[in-house]
């Protein structure tokens, strides 16, 4: 067996709970997306006062910028996932909420990759009509973003005491 084979295989040996989560959290992303093309209509749908579905193909990044980036955002999103990867054990080493912080940006980050990729766009249709639609996928990378930060600032907090 290549030693790079081998390497994916031990890898996964002890991060199957890792893959599952990634997994799941994919799943849930895609099969959202998928009914949200399926079955919104063209006019959007008021769940509540403040918040409705309504399908969006969106070309470019986050709050509307870089539309018709698609090229540039899969590389960037690919440079993330290798990053994520590649980091692995050094990022875990932080602690749970890095671990399970870059569980979810991993998670995001394939689920809008694996839309730009296949239909050249990603499917956004959650609208709270105070902010960009976007989709299951941004909300667990925002999360997930948000957990690294909370954890760096309570490292940094932490440090600061010990001084």
């Amino acid at each position: 067996m290549p030693s790079w084979l081998q390497k994916i295989q031990d890898w996964y040996g002890r991060n199957k709970g890792v893959v599952a989560a990634v997994a799941g959290i994919f799943l849930l992303d895609h099969l959202t997306k998928v009914a949200a093309m399926e079955w919104l209509p063209d006019t959007p749908v008021k769940v509540f006062p403040f918040f409705q579905l309504r399908y969006v193909e969106n070309t470019g990044a986050a709050f509307g910028m870089m539309q018709g980036g698609n090229l540039l955002l899969i590389f960037i999103m690919l440079g993330i996932i290798v990053y994520l990867l590649k980091s692995w054990k050094e990022l875990c080493s932080y602690g749970k909420m890095v671990e399970v912080g870059s569980i979810f940006i991993l998670a995001g980050a394939i689920g809008n990759l694996y839309d730009r990729i296949v239909l050249g766009y990603v499917v956004d249709f959650l609208d709270f009509l105070v902010w960009p639609v976007f989709n299951v996928a941004d909300s667990f990378i925002t999360v997930g973003a948000c957990l690294f930060g909370i954890s760096l600032l309570s490292n940094r907090t932490k440090q600061r005491e010990e001084k």
